[in-house]
């Protein structure tokens, strides 16, 4: 038995909980998502103990010396508003940890998170909608299924647009490389032109990331994906658009998609330059 708020990093057999715990909260988290975000960064998951064990979690995934992303920010219900949170966060952010740090923050945290440094960037919106693959979608010839051994090319393309704050390979490695998810490019003269992933969560699939040049490109690999699902299209399709990129609210609201959910993107650091307009669908709320 752990000791009383005893304050340690996760082991790997810990994310089942602590997923558990975002699937409680109504996070919907992916079918595969451990070994993806374990992956990512084994040493940023970060849990607090008392004698009934896991009390409090946080994430934050560091991807190097300049940037790092802050999720899974969770107390057990009975130890919430006694202050264990903020001792797991101040023990965890009070340490060496990179120049720059993300999160995607529920609205009502906002403030709290402007009091440890963090300032409003945008808001990210969750699409939500029972979308059938439109009877008029023809895979073009361009289009192209990523394999892990198209993670540099993907991750360089992620670098070249600023679409990303920091080259990600491990994350790709997990997130290209599930068996459970897709992951389609469209390739043009100079190389990607865009990309995108679908996976299969708790309730439905989530669509994330969808990067593309332009917003027709963009459209034809969100239609390329939804074809890739496994038959069942009665489920719910998600799409985490950035607010200020319409174009992406254009194409959710093409297929029927509503406003389900909102976080509030917040940086503490530099604000990274990203390429926004490019943004269809961000990976994920956790990881960035």
């Amino acid at each position: 038995m752990a000791n009383p708020e005893k304050i340690r990093r996760l082991r790997e057999n810990d994310l089942s909980t602590m997923l558990q715990w975002a699937a409680n909260e109504g996070w919907n988290p992916g079918q595969d998502d451990l070994l993806a975000f374990w992956n990512s960064d084994p040493e940023g998951f970060w849990g607090a103990f008392d004698k009934k064990g896991l009390a409090c979690v946080m994430s934050c995934v560091t991807y190097s010396a300049d940037f790092a992303f802050v999720g899974f920010y969770m107390c057990r219900p009975d130890r919430r508003g006694q202050g264990l949170g903020l001792r797991l966060w101040n023990s965890v952010l009070g340490g060496p940890v990179s120049h720059t740090i993300g999160l995607d923050g529920v609205v009502a945290q906002q403030d709290n998170y402007v009091k440890s440094g963090f300032c409003f960037a945008h808001r990210n919106i969750r699409m939500a909608g029972t979308v059938e693959t439109p009877s008029s979608f023809k895979a073009p010839a361009d289009l192209y299924e990523l394999k892990t051994d198209d993670i540099a090319i993907v991750d360089a393309f992620e670098q070249s647009l600023h679409l990303f704050a920091e080259s990600r390979l491990s994350f790709l490695k997990g997130w290209i490389g599930s068996e459970k998810h897709t992951a389609l490019a469209l390739y043009g003269p100079m190389g990607v032109r865009g990309y995108g992933v679908i996976r299969p969560c708790q309730d439905g699939y989530k669509i994330g990331p969808l990067f593309a040049q332009t917003p027709d490109d963009a459209d034809c690999l969100f239609q390329a994906l939804l074809a890739r699902r496994d038959g069942n299209q009665d489920r719910p399709v998600f799409l985490d658009i950035p607010e200020p990129n319409q174009a992406a609210a254009s194409l959710a609201r093409k297929y029927g998609m509503e406003p389900v959910f909102e976080t509030a993107r917040m940086y503490r650091g530099s604000t990274p330059d990203l390429d926004l307009a490019k943004t269809f669908g961000i990976s994920s709320f956790e990881l960035g």
